[in-house]
């Protein structure tokens, strides 16, 4: 059974798996998946033209265009055109405080930072990561997490997932579980 209009906001810091899971939650609900990192990406792309949205200037210049008030604006109203009328799982940084404060169903997500930078790092570079490696990663995301702050907002109904020690796979299950549960509670 599906919901008409639902919407999924999932949040949380950089690299806490916002994305990958929000899509294969969407997948397993037959929802669509909005992924807010992206228009911003592509904004912060366009402004340093730049065609690869995940090279390294990229990320490291989109935080800055992020925290833009005309940038959140457009990235916040575009995301809300393209829900209207969809059940969709949206994942970003304020997404259930500020862009969906009326979300049917709000997860927070964090990961130990060290975590966060491992598994940043074997996504990134196929392959284990170095101490050393990991800890050069895990000082950017906290310095990136420091520049983030105003814009990481859980909302105070949301459902907090530290996924530090969780699969995946485990913590979509149970985001998966909480949005089938808001189904049975919302069918007529």
């Amino acid at each position: 059974m599906s919901l008409s209009n639902t919407v999924i906001a999932i949040d949380g810091p950089a690299a806490s798996g916002k994305s990958s899971t929000a899509a294969w939650v969407a997948r397993e609900l037959g929802y669509r998946h909005l992924d807010s990192g992206v228009l911003y990406r592509a904004e912060t792309g366009k402004r340093l033209g730049v065609a690869d949205l995940r090279s390294a200037e990229v990320t490291a210049a989109v935080s800055s265009v992020a925290q833009l008030p005309e940038v959140r604006a457009a990235v916040n109203a575009e995301l809300r055109r393209i829900a209207t009328g969809e059940n969709v799982v949206v994942d970003g940084r304020d997404i259930g405080s500020v862009v969906f404060p009326d979300a049917q169903l709000k997860i927070f997500l964090v990961a130990d930072p060290w975590e966060r930078a491992r598994r940043r790092l074997h996504q990134r570079l196929g392959r284990s990561a170095s101490d050393a490696e990991i800890a050069d990663e895990t000082r950017l995301l906290v310095e990136r997490d420091a520049s983030d702050a105003t814009n990481t907002l859980q909302a105070r109904d949301a459902v907090l997932i530290d996924t530090t020690y969780l699969t995946q796979e485990e913590q979509v299950q149970r985001i998966v579980a909480l949005a089938r549960q808001l189904q049975e509670f919302r069918a007529p």
